[in-house]
């Protein structure tokens, strides 16, 4: 943990610890659980503004990160296809891909998203776009890449993250050149959610039945 990030709340990521724990009784130790949910709490308040809720989103992000490396060892229950958005800030393109694809697939597929510089929040207009679509993303926050989701995917789509953007061997890899909706009018932003929607199509189709 670095020497600006907040100390942690021992009492609440202990609880938290004890909940994930019982979660993944007889597959991971309540020491790598406690250690996952460690790291993450400090990764989050790398970026965070406010911190008030900052302990449920880090066990959030560990129950990501633990389902994934579930994924990864082949655990029972835990072959459906995972499919991994990336983009720089985890605030935009890639939660609007993620969010929208999860929609779509109704349980044939898994989506999550992450950023390789997270911003502090989700973009505002995304929200809006998405709500407006029908998908609830009231829970949505940026999330850093970590070597679990990164694993676990079955497929990589990058998304204006560059030079940053992943590589594992054996991953099936896409590019989808979407323009950034920062900063952008929301008829702009709305054009963007229209346009990975249409790639999303094409994604599902693409997947066994």
């Amino acid at each position: 943990m670095s020497a600006t990030s907040p100390p942690l709340p021992d009492q609440r990521l202990a609880a938290g610890v004890a909940r994930l724990a019982t979660r993944h009784a007889g597959r991971f130790s309540p020491e790598t659980v406690q250690a996952l949910l460690t790291d993450s709490y400090s990764l989050l308040a790398a970026t965070a503004r406010v911190r008030t809720h900052l302990v449920v989103l880090a066990e959030r992000l560990t129950a990501e990160r633990l389902d994934a490396l579930a994924h990864v060892q082949g655990d029972p229950g835990s072959g459906l296809p995972r499919v991994l958005f990336v983009c720089s800030h985890n605030a935009g393109r890639s939660q609007l891909a993620a969010a929208l694809f999860e929609y779509r697939a109704a349980g044939r597929a898994i989506a999550s998203s992450a950023g390789t510089h997270p911003a502090a929040e989700v973009e505002p207009s995304i929200a809006q776009v998405l709500t407006e679509t029908g998908v609830d993303v009231s829970g949505a926050f940026p999330k850093p890449l970590t070597d679990e989701v990164v694993q676990a995917a079955d497929i990589v789509i990058t998304m204006g993250c560059g030079d940053a953007c992943p590589v594992v061997p054996g991953r099936r890899y896409l590019d989808w050149p979407i323009a950034d909706p920062d900063g952008a009018p929301i008829a702009v932003v709305r054009d963007i959610r229209d346009a990975i929607d249409t790639h999303i199509t094409e994604l599902l189709s693409s997947l066994p039945a």
